[in-house]
């Protein structure tokens, strides 16, 4: 008799599961942008927003009327996000420009490029990333997670967890692929995992707030030695000196 039970719950798992799915992936992604702010007038650079949570960073920006600038490498992937968002938007002012994190000279172009075209920057997502890359080196010569990650996004004002979101970032790890894959109903999707960004963005009052960690658009804990002020300025020191960029 318990052995029949048991075989029964093996064999309701699967659709008990699939049916509280739902309700564990909104527990799971509890923090959303409740920001109103509309933003015409506003210039907005996205990198890495020709797909998951930079796409749908994108996209929420130009619904609230900003001209947005998709920042990526693969450009033409860009244009064709670019039309999806001005459709869905109705907002034109959606441009593709590029930029090869993993190489300092495509960051200087783009940057000068940028300063040709605009006078002010209002809001900058440093969404892009790698993560799990098999063993390389950028243009620069740097290893790959730490010169795309760090030393090609620069320093940002603040630092956000999405949380664990069905994005590209695994797509160097056949494991992740098919780890995600497997909880793919637990997991966020792109646009929950891009609701802490947008909170960083859009919500007034957070200046005070600035060098602090965000997750599920709340204040988060982070270790003892990432509040360390003397370690956060060596890194600062060492990074500069990498980059060939002044100290102070």
């Amino acid at each position: 008799m318990v052995e029949l039970l048991l075989l029964l719950l093996l064999l309701l798992l699967p659709f008990l599961l699939y049916m509280a799915a739902p309700q564990i992936r909104k527990m799971l992604s509890s923090g959303v942008c409740t920001s109103t702010v509309q933003l015409p007038g506003k210039v907005v650079v996205v990198t890495g927003a020709n797909t998951g949570i930079g796409k749908e960073t994108a996209k929420e920006l130009a619904q609230r009327g900003a001209r947005v600038y998709l920042a990526c490498r693969d450009v033409e992937k860009g244009e064709l996000v670019a039309k999806e968002i001005q459709t869905t938007t109705g907002n034109q002012q959606v441009l593709v420009r590029t930029l090869d994190l993993s190489d300092t000279k495509s960051i200087r172009a783009f940057a000068k490029g940028f300063l040709a075209e605009e006078k002010h920057l209002h809001i900058l997502i440093n969404n892009a990333g790698v993560m799990m890359c098999p063993y390389s080196k950028t243009a620069d010569g740097f290893e790959m997670h730490i010169g795309v990650n760090h030393l090609g996004s620069g320093v940002t004002t603040y630092s956000v967890h999405p949380g664990t979101v069905q994005s590209e970032l695994v797509r160097h790890s056949s494991f992740m692929r098919w780890m995600w894959w497997l909880f793919s109903f637990f997991i966020k999707t792109p646009q929950q995992g891009a609701q802490t960004s947008l909170h960083c963005a859009l919500t007034e009052g957070l200046e005070i707030l600035s060098g602090n960690h965000f997750s599920d658009c709340h204040v988060t804990w982070v270790s003892a030695q990432a509040r360390n002020e003397t370690i956060a300025r060596r890194l600062w020191d060492v990074s500069c000196d990498l980059l060939g960029l002044p100290m102070d």
